[in-house]
């Protein structure tokens, strides 16, 4: 017997800053929005198990996409992009989600991303708070500076590298089974958009002396940070909800750099709670 699941992709072309990109997208149920950023140098696949929830996606829309290079997101046509080195900006991400919003007539969302998409978390909820319900951030920080970004680009590096370095960010608890595809998505990302991807993560995200702006009254923020990440420490992601009037924390005991995909449904036993919040608002 056949077994299909409920989940559909398809492509979406949307242009940013005059490029074309054909965006793959995929979502599962109805009800209030909800943007779902996947990592540096992944894609949305690591949001697989929360997307297929069907108690979840009687309220809510699920939508995971692929960011351009990463993915089913292929580059641009309309640009010569081989000629550049790749640099993931924050203007470029910040405008691509509120892009990706307005195409699909989306009524202020509920935005989450993990990693580079927790980092993008707060940055939406200071520069664009009328576009968002609410904006749940997964280890996100004020800053997170010195990972080396030029050795994740090297001819002796290789995709095996990037699934062993995801393997070493999650945590000892985390079932083996969930672990390994998470590596395994990440071994299929292009080496130098993983490290260009992390540009943004390591360079350019910088909310000291600007958190204390964000206004909850606005967009509701939620921050977590799991356990036994050691790129972006808990402590980093409960420094910076502290800086934000109005925002909670919680810690993900056990887990490490990617929550939704390692331990698929210890994260669901955090994250129902919030999302029933976010629907009562």
């Amino acid at each position: 017997m056949l077994k299909y699941e409920n989940l559909t992709g398809k492509y979406l072309h949307l242009k940013v800053d005059g490029l074309n990109y054909r965006i793959y997208m995929e979502e599962n149920g109805i009800g209030i929005p909800l943007l779902l950023q996947h990592t540096a140098g992944s894609d949305g696949r690591l949001w697989r198990h929360l997307l297929n929830d069907e108690e979840i996606a009687k309220s809510f829309r699920m939508i995971a996409y692929d960011l351009p290079y990463h993915g089913k997101t292929l580059p641009p046509l309309n640009a010569d992009w081989w000629l550049e080195e790749y640099h993931l900006t924050q203007d470029f991400l910040m405008k691509f989600v509120v892009t990706l919003s307005h195409a699909l007539g989306l009524d202020r969302p509920i935005y989450m991303g993990c990693s580079i998409g927790g980092h993008l978390a707060p940055d939406l909820a200071l520069y664009y708070p009328g576009e968002f319900r609410a904006v749940i951030g997964i280890e996100s920080a004020h800053f997170t500076p010195g990972l080396n970004q030029q050795w994740l680009y090297h001819p002796r590096i290789n995709s095996e590298f990037n699934a062993q370095l995801a393997y070493d960010l999650m945590g000892p608890t985390s079932p083996e089974a969930y672990k390994r595809e998470t590596c395994w998505c990440y071994s299929q990302g292009s080496p130098s958009v993983v490290k260009g991807a992390l540009h943004y993560f390591c360079v350019e995200h910088n909310l000291i002396g600007k958190a204390q702006d964000i206004d909850t009254s606005k967009v509701a923020v939620y921050l977590f940070g799991g356990e036994y990440d050691y790129s972006c420490p808990p402590t980093l992601t409960e420094m910076l909800a502290d800086d934000i009037a109005g925002a909670k924390f919680q810690l993900i005991e056990g887990a490490g750099h990617f929550p939704m995909s390692e331990d698929p449904e210890k994260f669901r036993r955090y994250i129902l709670p919030v999302l029933e919040e976010i629907k009562n608002m």
